[in-house]
């Protein structure tokens, strides 16, 4: 019993320690890029345009993509709400 107590214990030790995967979309950028290597793809959301993303991929195999957690600006309503009725 020890030694499957022991054998837990240390695989758990060992799991634990491995590096995890940063989050890659940063919220303060609206632009990312998926580069393509033989080893497989990389996702970079440091960029503020697609102009700056489109400059940064040239001659890569990769593509810009609008960053899915950019924190959009609110656009303002196209006017007052309705008056909300009480039942």
């Amino acid at each position: 019993m020890r030694r499957i107590m022991s054998s837990i214990l240390l695989v758990g030790g060992l799991l634990g320690a491995l590096p995890s995967g940063a989050q890659t979309h940063d919220p303060r950028y609206s632009v990312c890029i998926e580069v393509y290597t033989v080893d497989g793809s990389s996702i970079d959301c440091s960029f503020t345009s697609m102009a700056q993303g489109a400059a940064t991929t040239s001659g890569q195999a990769a593509q810009r993509y609008a960053n899915p957690y950019a924190m959009q600006s609110r656009q303002p309503s196209p006017g007052p709400s309705p008056p909300r009725r009480n039942r």
